[in-house]
């Protein structure tokens, strides 16, 4: 009964994973109804994860030019996210998405994702940043199209890009999830573009502050994205 429950919740949680990927967003923000708590600590199995109080960070549109470059095949990239909970890391996966990963890098390079919150955190299933926005409406002004595999797998700790439901298979702006579930249970419409290799716990950490009954995944506390970087081996 259990299985079928989350199964129900887990579809109409996916069908809200709609969002202008590809916009720049035209309309004015409107400010997340996320709630300041007090700092908290959790332990993990990977140790104690610590949340700080934050101010809600100035949002607004942000557009960018779209890459031309691809990455170097012979190299690993390595996006690191510090967050006022603590940092997390994500290996690209760019064999799998070239065009997404190439743009993330761009983002991240770019600034993009710094001084942004997460702006969607569904308990037990994903946690949604990327939307300088806030409102879950905003991209950089262009998209890319990375077509799954049939056989993609939205596992724990996987990091995919969000869309609209009428853009086609692998389409990406700049919103990303990563899953906070054993398995999403997503049909294989988002490009994958890595898995977090670093800092699981903190995400685990970040999908706690929403309530899991709403799949709209209104934040109950802010999550900032301090700043994002990249690094290469």
């Amino acid at each position: 009964m259990r299985v079928l429950r989350f199964a129900a919740f887990a579809a109409l949680a996916a069908s809200m994973l709609v969002v202008a990927g590809c916009g720049s967003g035209g309309s004015s923000p409107t400010t997340t109804t996320a709630a300041a708590a007090t700092t908290t600590t959790t332990t993990t199995t990977s140790g104690a994860v610590t949340c700080t109080t934050v101010d809600q960070p100035a949002d607004g549109a942000r557009t960018e030019k779209k890459p031309t470059a691809s990455l170097d095949p012979s190299k690993t990239y390595v996006v690191t996210f510090q967050t006022n909970c603590g940092s997390f890391s994500v290996t690209l996966d760019q064999k799998q998405s070239p065009e997404a990963t190439a743009s993330f890098v761009s983002l991240v390079d770019d600034k993009y994702f710094d001084d942004t919150i997460f702006h969607r955190i569904v308990p037990g299933f994903v946690i949604q940043g990327g939307d300088p926005t806030a409102t879950g409406e905003g991209g950089p002004g262009y998209s890319t199209v990375d077509t799954p595999p049939k056989t993609a797998a939205y596992t724990h700790g996987v990091v995919a890009m969000a869309k609209t439901g009428a853009q086609p298979a692998g389409t990406a702006g700049s919103q990303f999830f990563v899953v906070t579930t054993a398995n999403a249970g997503l049909t294989p419409d988002y490009a994958i573009i890595g898995t977090v290799t670093s800092g699981l716990a903190v995400c685990d950490k970040i999908g706690t502050f929403g309530d899991a009954s709403d799949p709209s995944g209104t934040p109950t506390r802010i999550v900032e994205i301090e700043k994002a970087t990249v690094s290469t081996s």
